[in-house]
């Protein structure tokens, strides 16, 4: 029965994609990457940069490659606070994790509440780099992270070689402009809000230097760009009972916490 749908699911994905590719000449793919692409994309970076404040959700899958080539997908959901410069908070619940990150401009916490412990480091007082900080010294990445920098638009299209507008899409019952980009080893999509609060709505990063390019997608709904945050957001309290454990950077940038 699983192989009859599937085999159904591949001869109307077919259809769909030959309908889409009569009706939208634009997905003709060219070389180079197209004006119109980079022009909504930094226009959707530059607005979410100037943003001094916003909360979103979002809901996740990642893709992971067993040895036999098989692939399973993990699906995570994430609550998002931030403040500019100095503030973030995501609540992270899912198949692999249960976590809530906190940062207030000088410490970065990670709290397992069903494990029923945390760690805290000294980090760098502005929110660009504590990511990078976190990124680098321990291997740890909040939900989307390279659209939370101001820069996003240099470090998204940094190694970029092609780009174009896919066409326009609707997620989550809204009306998006849909990007396509390639790099040297990965592929990435995202859809932009129309109008005029061009907020990212999805993401999907391809790994095409991995077995079977497994893949990371992001949708991302409930944004709010005038939250009621306080200082106590993003302050972390450990609750009675709870373990402090301790972060172990590694010279070489690897991380685990014991």
């Amino acid at each position: 029965m699983i192989e009859r749908i599937a085999g159904m699911f591949r001869a109307c994905a077919k259809v769909a994609l030959c309908a889409a590719v009569l009706s939208q000449p634009v997905f003709a793919q060219t070389d180079g990457i197209a004006p119109e692409a980079l022009k909504l994309l930094k226009a959707s970076t530059d607005f979410l940069a100037d943003q001094k404040q916003f909360s979103l959700d979002t809901s996740s899958t990642i893709e992971v490659v067993l040895p036999s080539g098989q692939k399973i997908q993990f699906d995570h959901t994430s609550t998002q606070s931030v403040r500019r410069p100095d503030g973030l908070r995501a609540e992270r619940t899912g198949d692999l994790v249960d976590q809530v990150f906190y940062y207030d401009g000088k410490s970065l916490t990670l709290h397992n509440p069903g494990q029923r412990y945390y760690a805290s480091i000294d980090a760098p007082d502005t929110l660009d780099a504590m990511l990078d900080f976190a990124r680098e010294k321990l291997d740890i990445v909040a939900p989307a992270a390279d659209l939370l920098f101001t820069d996003a638009f240099e470090i998204l299209t940094e190694d970029v070689v092609s780009g174009f507008v896919v066409g326009k899409a609707v997620v989550e019952g809204v009306r998006c402009d849909h990007l396509a980009f390639r790099a040297p080893h990965v592929d990435w999509q995202i859809w932009i809000e129309e109008g005029d609060r061009p907020l990212p709505r999805k993401l999907v990063i391809t790994t095409r230097d991995m077995v079977n390019a497994p893949q990371f997608s992001v949708v991302m709904t409930g944004w709010n760009l005038s939250p009621n945050l306080t200082d106590s957001t993003f302050a972390f309290t450990p609750p009675d009972g709870v373990v402090q454990v301790e972060f172990i950077i590694r010279d070489a940038g690897e991380s685990r916490t014991r």
